[in-house]
């Protein structure tokens, strides 16, 4: 590390004011802060000396999507030779999920950074560290087919669209990555839904229904079992199928005071309560099944340990959370339920209430102002 230190302090000066490189200053220090603590410090006002910013935090999240990364990785593999007759051993199956996932994942970062350098120049400002989590989102929650002409211009429409125009990193009112999920499967719906988009290169003839296809056209005796849904044995975008690995992710988040706990239990609280109502409706065979199924099914899991608790899109108050996150869980599986062109409901849920974030945490500050207003006033008239 030290020959690495001594090579950046070496090439510095040439992209600092005056340097034959100054116009990349913004990418040099994207380059040095990712890999070296910034050695910035403060020298006026009162601050909080902190041994994390947003690359560690970042850093952390990273961390705990990559066991649900490798699980997708393999799982990608080994549908695909199930699907063709010739079971394959772990690191065969792992090492063709992974020539799979790969290409995705260079284009998803090459387009994605290269529009955040090209902004950050413009502005000179520092490259934003939020697309270090968000490029690797995009590709865990798409099919493993999906063309990479179509994931480029995802990316492109999700950093500019979605992140760029409200002022960068920190400012965005949707989720980038699920602008991104979005933009696809309403531009491209063909290769976002059906049977043959799950599973890599299979045989015609091969089912490639995830347990939401099934559901939504009535397969339920087709259903995988709920151990297969929580192991992630079963066809689905790339980083979502695995229950067990998401909420290992969870933990790390958890542990590390990443992760809001806050707003993860009321997902699921929210969905599993929804999913209890409808039991007790049973209008429906949908209705009437088991209302668990639904916490492993899709991207409910993923949603709400990994995209639901971006801190810049959801609410900031702590009842906020509460609110915020059950009414994910009540909409996405209302979504899922009652409307059968959107059986990913999760997603929609999601984006809808990024954009109500800020309204809930508005009446959750003014219920707070007028509870203290109500009993000020009684202090004074008891005085």
């Amino acid at each position: 590390m030290k020959a690495l230190r001594k090579f950046l302090d070496k090439q510095k000066p040439h992209f600092e004011k005056g340097g034959k490189f100054e116009k990349l200053h913004s990418t040099f220090d994207s380059v040095e802060t990712l890999l070296f603590v910034p050695d910035k410090v403060t020298f006026a006002g009162s601050h909080i000396r902190d041994a994390i910013d947003m690359k560690r935090t970042m850093i952390v999240v990273f961390i705990s999507l990559v066991p649900a990364l490798l699980f997708g990785m393999w799982n990608i593999g080994n549908l695909h030779f199930l699907s063709i007759g010739h079971p394959a051993d772990l690191w065969t199956s792992f090492f063709y999920g992974f020539l799979k996932m790969l290409p995705l994942l260079i284009v998803s970062y090459a387009v994605g950074l290269g529009i955040e350098i090209i902004f950050a120049q413009i502005k000179g400002h520092e490259v934003n560290e939020g697309f270090f989590v968000s490029g690797l989102l995009i590709p865990m929650i798409i099919p493993p087919e999906t063309p990479l002409w179509q994931v480029a211009v995802a990316v492109a429409f999700a950093v500019i669209f979605g992140k760029e125009v409200f002022g960068g990193t920190g400012m965005n009112i949707v989720n980038p990555a699920l602008t991104a999920r979005a933009f696809l499967f309403f531009a491209y719906p063909g290769d976002m839904s059906g049977d043959k988009v799950w599973i890599a290169e299979k045989l015609d003839g091969y089912s490639g229904a995830t347990p939401l296809g099934d559901a939504l056209v009535g397969n339920f005796d087709n259903l995988p079992s709920p151990y297969d849904m929580f192991m992630g044995f079963i066809p689905g975008s790339n980083g979502e199928t695995s229950v067990l690995m998401i909420l290992i992710g969870a933990v790390i988040l958890l542990v590390t005071g990443v992760g809001n706990w806050r707003i993860m239990l009321s997902v699921f609280a929210g969905g599993i309560v929804m999913a209890l109502l409808f039991n007790l409706w049973g209008a429906n065979e949908y209705m009437e099944l088991p209302a668990y199924y639904h916490l492993l099914m899709g991207g409910f899991a993923f949603g709400a340990v990994f995209m639901a608790t971006d801190p810049v899109t959801a609410t900031q108050t702590t009842r906020g959370m509460y609110i915020y996150g059950f009414l994910i869980g009540v909409i996405a599986i209302l979504i899922r339920v009652f409307n059968p062109a959107y059986p990913e409901g999760v997603m929609l849920a999601i984006l809808l209430m990024n954009v109500f974030a800020p309204l809930i945490d508005h009446y959750v500050i003014e219920s707070n102002i007028n509870k203290r207003l109500k009993r000020m006033k009684t202090l004074v008239t008891n005085s």
